[in-house]
């Protein structure tokens, strides 16, 4: 039985979680004897508090997914077992989905209503979608000739070994499903290093998959600082693959320690700076919409967020002007009340940074259609902001904001929206809006992101391949590529007679 807090939203709903780390089936306090303090973002008061582990903590996390993986206590239960669990997992979940969603509510501030339908659900159907891969991992049969030598080759498809997982703080229930789900659809065994601002949701996860029946040692859950649990994991000669979502900054840096080890596999999910694209055909009401549903949703806290509005400029006043209209109308604050669009940014040094780019861009020329200022309340609010007059060589055109802000530029014609869409370091999401089906497939061939999405907003679903181009990662989630990234490929030869 691990020590556990009671956390009470104001919705009533009081949820009781570990304040451990989970390693190797028990829930053991953390070696450095330090504790992270949790804020609620809304009050800038202390939520509660989360282990911090350090090197010797992921240390010990490895060895047991290391001992769990060679010992096969995962693979050893056949692939429909397994399969039953990952269902099982989903059942919990979505048994206890109010629990997760009041407390990643209070912990990074994503209204309640939003995170229940949405991102919790998601992470209920991430398990589900990777339970049916287990029974469908296979390898090929392949024809050698060679001449008068009869073979059989065939390849097999097996578990790269132990996984390093490292999310995120703007979305840390789906994107560790997201990981957690098809590494052990794969066979692999896992060490999962929540984002040491959003933590909690990840210790109670950790009970639902031993509830559930994962084998102990099967599923590690280390929090901790980045500089010191995440550093660890990364560098960890144990440790077969990371897969890592977060800023292009730290996969860099990821990308480097796992040359600098044992070659581990990497996958990254980073950085966006989504274009969205409306032109003069579109059906403006619900392209507005979407963009605002692209950008503001999360606090705008989403490597997805459409906030570079590329607009034709026949329509562009109208465009910016329906937007910062419906922005300003969006609620703001309490993300307990059924109608709030937009909560609090994650921390002070999040508002921070979304600050100082809106001033950045004010002083470069861009005008502020709504809002542009911090809010003057208790907590790290920043209302939906529209920025227009922008152009593409401003830093808020070309940085990663992460805030509720939209950048609105008009371009003349396809040619030059292309080459703005284009103009970014990054490659990750794209929007386009338009009645022309031959258009919406020009722009979904020559826009380099690895998401276009046509006359809607942001769609992830786990049958659909997700990831970026160009600095916007390595790999991709979702789909049988989700599960691709935790296997390898054994090629097998066999000389008949």
């Amino acid at each position: 039985m691990s020590k556990q807090q009671i956390i009470t939203a104001p919705n009533g709903i009081a949820v009781a979680l570990p304040t451990q780390c989970l390693i190797d089936g028990q829930w053991t306090d953390a070696l450095s004897g330090r504790t992270l303090d949790i804020l609620n973002p809304g009050t800038e008061e202390i939520l509660g508090a989360a282990p911090a582990g350090n090197g010797d903590d992921i240390d010990l996390a490895v060895k047991a997914a290391r001992r769990a993986f060679e010992e096969r206590r995962w693979l050893r239960l056949s692939a429909h077992e397994r399969a039953r669990i990952l269902w099982r997992v989903s059942e919990l979940l979505e048994a206890r989905k109010d629990e997760f969603a009041a407390l990643d509510a209070l912990n990074m501030g994503m209204p309640f209503a939003q995170l229940r339908t949405g991102m919790l659900q998601k992470a209920v159907d991430a398990f589900r979608y990777y339970a049916g891969w287990c029974t469908k991992i296979n390898g090929d049969t392949v024809d050698l000739d060679d001449g008068d030598r009869l073979r059989h080759a065939f390849t097999l498809r097996e578990p790269v070994g132990v996984a390093g997982l490292i999310v995120p703080w703007n979305a840390p229930m789906p994107t560790a499903c997201w990981k957690i789900a098809p590494a052990l659809a794969a066979g692999c065994t896992v060490v999962l290093k929540p984002s040491e601002e959003t933590p909690l949701s990840a210790l109670l996860l950790g009970q639902i998959l031993l509830d559930a029946g994962v084998p102990s040692g099967v599923v590690n859950i280390v929090p901790g600082l980045g500089e010191e649990a995440g550093k660890a994991l990364t560098i960890h000669p144990d440790v077969d693959k990371i897969a890592f979502t977060g800023s292009t900054e730290v996969g860099k840096q990821i990308v480097q320690a796992a040359g600098a080890t044992n070659l581990k596999k990497v996958s990254l999910e980073l950085g966006g700076k989504s274009p969205f694209i409306i032109h003069a055909d579109a059906k403006l009401e619900k392209a507005i919409q979407g963009a605002a549903i692209a950008t503001f949703s999360n606090a705008g806290q989403m490597c997805v967020a459409g906030s570079r509005l590329l607009v034709h400029e026949s329509v562009y006043e109208a465009v910016v002007n329906g937007l910062a209209a419906m922005a300003e109308h969006f609620p703001v604050g309490n993300v307990f009340d059924a109608t709030t669009v937009t909560g609090p940014l994650v921390s002070q040094k999040q508002l921070t940074h979304v600050d100082n780019l809106v001033k950045s861009g004010v002083a470069s020329g861009a005008r502020v259609v709504c809002g542009g200022v911090r809010a003057q309340r208790k907590g790290f609010y920043f209302p939906p902001t529209v920025l227009a007059d922008v152009s593409m060589d401003m830093e808020i055109a070309q940085r990663e904001i992460f805030g509720p802000v939209i950048t609105a530029i008009p371009f003349a014609d396809d040619e030059e929206a292309i080459a703005m869409a284009n103009d970014t370091c990054y490659g990750l999401s794209s929007y386009v809006w338009t009645e022309s089906l031959s258009r919406a497939h020009l722009f979904a061939k020559r826009i380099r992101a690895g998401n276009v999405w046509i006359n809607s907003d942001l769609v992830m679903e786990y049958a659909m391949p997700f990831g970026g181009y160009k600095q916007s990662g390595w790999g991709r989630e979702g789909g049988h590529e989700g599960v691709d990234a935790y296997l390898q490929t054994k090629a097998v030869a066999i000389t008949l007679g």
